[in-house]
Parts: structure tokens; C-alpha cells; sequence
């Protein structure tokens, strides 16, 4: 039984976990209870815990009211709506002592739901549907819809948001707003007529949203796609990653078509496999078309070979890895961070990629423009590394900026005058010494012509097998990976002196600092450090070495992060200790905080 007491008021300090039935309609009426909150000024996380089938297994969404705009997962439930009866047991065992359960009392279920310490309020959800509402399809989503007005008459939500809200989303249909709107109507009613409205754990106005969006990382990550230039998407549907090319396909439509002739100024292919995606990517890029796919683990397994030849033959390429549970198909709609050292090392040989780490659906939008960059500056692949808890969560973010003046980073690339003043055009050649060779576009002229090979090479794009002649061109691909680290986005350091430090990257994020924020206000200060970008810059290199203890927190098993550092940086392996969440769900605070204080009660310096 979670020991969090919630018997005091719980003014927009609060969280609520909604069970349901995949597939019954749950996620509209689970979104439209955040988004009401989140209209009423007040800051709100939203986690989506799917089944990976179509329907019928278990669901969760779980909404964090978070007053001081935290965004990592509660990890505790003040309020539960508990619908599916299939679940019952285990959704009552999870809200805290001195919290509230929301259920259908259509049937009996009290041996279910005998718990002393919480409040259940029962409403016959089903046999309201059933006065009300004609046919089982109506009956089964209106059910769902239903909850919302009992929540938001437990809460204090305004009915008039979700009839605003309502209005935007059926714009085209006002029956389903009439009709939506009497299901939310009859749950508020009741709720007001049966139990004492609201609870102390409420909602109360506020101006903490004012400059924010609700927005998901797949879809900011479509945008930035889109600001950047792409024109080219190639993929082979996954989860996570599908909604991306989804999101990007729906912007195209309305921002990539010519409106004077009316085609289309983007292609977007759905590959036969992973395999063909990236082929299609790297042939695009190849001819100069700014061009991605997005993919998850698998994808990133089968593609391997590919990505090898566009690291040796030096062609730009962009991937967008919205990682998931592994290994094998594992658990395809859960979240981790398990690609890191699969991407990094991707293919057979030497091989070090690019890779790059947002943070969140803000960091989504600048680096898929940023990995564009860097793909054409370096001549090579960039990885792009989301998770599904950023991919396809509700997150809030600040509103998007964007600099109207932004041009391309198209790189070393030759014009056909640039190339009229050479007295001979050599592939693979590094003039200016940073590992970096010039290169052209295919028909900018035929004195620029030279043959892509994945085959050994010399500088000067030759076929060879000379091995002085491979080793200098290996050599030189070094010095570009050296070059990489000064180009990507630099780590972000918070310092407060502190003799240890936590490192981590991407979602994490959210749970450390809210983590550290805990541990400050026990009296212990921590320094902390968040990889954006891979190679590692000397910033990272100067806080490993000026830290005594360092914590490395991470979503995987291995500790591929840890791993990275010890392997890439001159790191003491033995100041590294590992903080590791790897059960699929979202990362909360309370793990960071009980690690780092079971360390110390070891002895561990902080």
C-alpha cells in the first residue's frame, strides 16, 4: 500500500490514474480531462500506459497536476478512476492512504474494494449510459465521457472548458458535442447530487500555462523536420515511431504542396522494411535532398549495413530512434533508453555515429533541425534518440521560437563554379585538416563526378586494397568524429560546487531535476550535467574529472550510458555508480532520490 498520505488538501498538487479497456474510446475522455486542466492555467503531465494490441487489454493514463510545473510522473495516484473490472484489485492497491477511488457501482464489487484508509465514491456509470444513451457503441464511449463529469465535479473543473474544448475538437460535427456534453453533464450531476463537491485534492485557477503548448515529441519532431527542409521521409511502420511520419505527412500536406500547380513538393515512401527505408534515405541524401526515417530498436538492427555505408562513403542521413523495450520485439508500447550503444556503434567494422538527445518536446523541434545540420556538415549519419515517453506523451512546452533568418547547414558542398576554379576535384581529400573532405552534388559537373563506393577507398575516392591507403582514410574519419564534438550540442551544467554529480540525458531529465530539488531541501547538493550530444565535448570530459562521486542515471539494464563514458572519456571507472530504471515505465523522482540516499547511508561521498 503506497504510504504518501493525501487525507490534507491537495490544491493542484495532485495525480489521477484513469483504468480502462483498450480500445473503448478512454484516451479521448482521458485527454479532454488534461487539457481542461491545463486551460484552467494549471500545469499538467500526461502518461499513457497502452496495451500493444487493439483492444480489449488493460490501459492506464495516469495525469500529474503539478502546480510548480514539474514534469516527470508522479509515481504515486491521489485519485483513481478505476473502470475495468479486470483490473480492480491491483488499481485499488495503488492510490495512496487518504485518497479517493472513482468506480461504476452498476455492479457489486465492495470485496474489491475494501480499503479503510481511501474514499470510493460509486456511480452507475453503465446503467446511466443505458437511461440515456441508445446503442452499445454510444453506451460504451458516452461511459467514458461520462467519468470526466464526475471527475470534474470531484475536482472543480469547468464545465464550460470542456464545452470550449468540445467545440474545437467536433467543429465540423455539433452533434457529437451535444452529445459528449450531455454524458459529462449527467456525471457531473450526479456526483454533485450523491457526494460533497469538490474534495480538498482540487483544482483552482491559476496562470502557470500562459506561453505553453500540449504537444508530443513525435510531433514536435515532425515540425522541426519540416522547418528544416526535409522533403524526403522513408519508413516501415513501428511503435513509437509511426505517428512521427504521421505528424510529418500531415504537415507536408498543408505546407509542402506547390499553390500554383498543386503537386506535392515532398515524397513520403512506405518502405517494404527497415531495410529499404534507409536505403531510400541514404540515396536521397545522396543526391542532396534533405531526408530522414524514423524507426525504434528493431529497426535500428535491421538497418545496420546501410548505415555502415553511409558512414564509409560519407552520405548524409538523419534517424530518428524513438526507443522501446527490447530486447527482441520486448514490450513495443512501453518506454527506455536501451538503443544507445546499438546506435552508436551501429554496423560492422569501426564505426562512431553522431548521436544527439533531447529532453523534451522543445529539444525535439531544435534538434531535428540540428541533426539536418550536422548530417550535411559531417557527411554522415546523425541519430536522433527519443523514447516513447517523450515521443507519444502529452507534454508542456514552452511555445516554439523560431528564427526566421535560419538557413541551412549545407556543409563543404561545391558549386559547379567553386568547382570550374579546382585544378582537379578529389573526393576524399582534408584540406582543412578537421577531417572533413568537400563534395558535390550529382550533374553539378561532369569534373566533379567521382564513384560513391562502400568498397575500400583511398583520399582520392579510388577503389583500393592498399592498407596505408585504407588506414589514412579510417584516420582521417577520426579526426572528423573529434571535429563532431565540437559541434554538437553542448552538455548543460548546473554547478554548485558539490564534490558529486549526477550525469544523464534525454527524459530523464525531468525526474533528476525534480529529484535534485529534493535533495537540496534535505541538505544535499548535488551538480548536474546532461549530455545533448555525442561525441562527448570537453565540457563533459572536465566534469567527470572535477566530481569525486558521480551518479549515472539511466533507462536501461546495462548502463549503456556508464558504459559510453568509461569507454569514450578518461572517467575513473570506479567514481561511476549506476542509477537504473528499466521497468518500461516513465521515470519518477523517487528512484533518483532513494538511490543517491542509499549510496551515501553506504558510505558514498556526496
Amino acid at each position: 500500500m503506497p504510504e504518501r498520505a493525501s487525507a490534507s488538501p491537495r490544491v493542484n498538487d495532485f495525480s489521477v490514474k484513469f483504468a480502462t479497456v483498450n480500445g473503448s474510446g478512454s484516451t479521448s475522455a482521458n485527454s479532454l480531462v488534461m487539457k481542461a486542466i491545463f486551460r484552467m492555467g494549471v500545469p499538467v503531465v500526461g502518461k499513457n500506459l497502452f496495451p500493444s494490441n487493439i483492444q480489449g487489454l488493460p490501459t492506464w493514463y495516469e495525469i500529474r497536476v503539478t502546480r510548480d510545473g514539474w514534469r516527470a510522473r508522479a509515481g504515486s495516484v491521489d485519485i483513481m478512476v478505476a473502470m475495468n473490472a479486470a483490473t480492480y484489485s491491483s488499481d485499488v492497491r495503488e492510490v495512496c492512504a487518504g485518497g479517493y477511488l472513482v468506480y461504476d457501482s452498476t455492479w457489486p464489487s465492495n470485496t474489491l474494494l475494501a480499503r479503510d484508509d481511501i474514499k470510493t465514491f460509486g456511480v452507475p456509470f453503465a446503467q446511466l449510459c443505458n437511461e440515456n444513451f441508445e446503442g452499445a457503441r454510444a453506451r460504451t464511449l458516452m461511459k467514458n465521457i461520462m467519468y470526466a463529469g464526475t471527475l470534474a465535479a470531484l475536482i472543480d473543473l469547468d464545465l464550460e472548458v470542456f464545452r470550449s474544448l468540445l467545440a474545437e475538437t467536433f467543429a465540423k460535427k455539433p452533434a457529437l458535442v451535444d452529445s459528449n456534453m450531455k454524458a459529462i453533464e449527467i456525471g457531473y450531476r450526479y456526483a454533485k447530487e450523491k457526494f460533497a463537491c469538490p474534495l480538498p485534492t482540487r483544482i483552482e485557477r491559476m496562470n502557470g500555462t500562459a506561453g505553453h503548448i500540449m504537444i508530443d515529441g513525435n510531433t514536435a519532431t515532425a515540425l522541426g523536420c519540416l522547418y528544416a527542409g526535409a522533403t524526403v521521409g522513408a519508413w516501415y511502420p513501428i511503435t513509437p515511431s509511426t505517428s512521427l511520419m504521421d505528424a510529418f505527412r500531415a504537415l507536408c500536406a498543408r505546407h509542402r504542396v506547390d499553390p500554383k500547380t498543386g503537386k506535392n513538393d515532398y515524397l513520403i515512401v512506405q518502405a517494404e522494411d527497415e531495410l529499404a527505408a534507409i536505403g531510400i534515405v541514404i540515396g536521397a541524401s545522396w543526391n542532396g535532398v534533405r531526408a530522414f526515417t524514423p524507426t525504434s530498436g528493431p529497426g535500428i538492427s535491421l538497418m545496420e549495413e546501410f548505415i555502415g555505408l553511409a558512414y564509409y562513403a560519407e552520405v548524409p542521413a538523419v534517424i530518428f530512434d524513438v526507443q522501446r523495450v527490447g530486447p527482441s520485439t520486448g514490450m513495443p508500447t512501453r518506454t527506455q533508453q536501451c538503443d544507445l550503444l546499438a546506435c552508436a556503434y551501429a554496423s560492422h567494422g569501426d564505426t562512431r555515429h553522431v548521436m544527439l538527445f533531447p529532453d523534451s518536446p522543445e529539444e525535439c523541434f531544435q534538434m531535428a533541425v540540428k541533426a539536418f545540420d550536422l548530417a550535411e556538415r559531417l557527411q554522415t549519419p546523425v541519430f536522433v534518440l527519443l523514447d516513447l515517453d517523450i515521443g507519444m506523451n502529452d507534454w508542456m512546452a514552452p511555445d516554439f521560437k523560431w528564427d526566421d533568418s535560419y538557413q541551412p547547414d549545407r556543409g563543404k558542398m561545391l558549386s559547379d563554379e567553386q568547382v570550374a576554379g579546382l585544378s582537379k576535384f578529389q573526393r576524399y581529400l582534408d584540406p582543412d585538416g578537421d577531417g572533413i573532405p568537400y563534395r558535390t552534388l550529382p550533374g553539378v559537373s561532369p569534373k566533379a563526378a567521382y564513384f560513391t563506393r562502400g568498397s575500400g577507398h583511398n583520399r582520392y575516392g579510388a577503389y583500393t586494397e592498399d592498407s596505408a591507403e585504407y588506414q589514412d582514410v579510417m584516420d582521417r574519419l577520426t579526426r572528423k568524429f573529434a571535429t563532431a564534438a565540437r559541434l554538437v550540442p553542448p552538455a548543460v551544467i548546473e554547478s554548485r560546487g558539490a564534490s558529486a554529480g549526477i550525469v544523464s540525458l534525454g527524459s530523464c531529465d525531468a525526474p533528476v531535476r525534480e529529484a535534485l530539488a529534493s535533495l537540496r531541501r534535505s541538505g544535499t547538493a548535488i551538480d548536474y550535467l546532461r549530455v545533448r550530444g555525442f561525441p562527448f565535448g570537453a565540457e563533459v570530459e572536465e566534469f567527470l574529472a572535477t566530481h569525486q562521486t558521480i551518479f549515472v542515471v539511466e533507462q536501461n539494464r546495462d548502463a549503456q550510458l556508464r558504459s559510453l563514458l568509461t569507454l569514450e572519456t578518461a572517467v575513473e571507472k570506479k567514481k561511476l555508480r549506476s542509477i537504473l530504471h528499466y521497468n518500461g515505465l516513465p521515470m519518477a523522482a523517487d528512484s533518483i532520490v532513494d538511490g543517491i540516499n542509499s549510496a551515501m547511508a553506504q558510505g558514498v561521498a556526496a
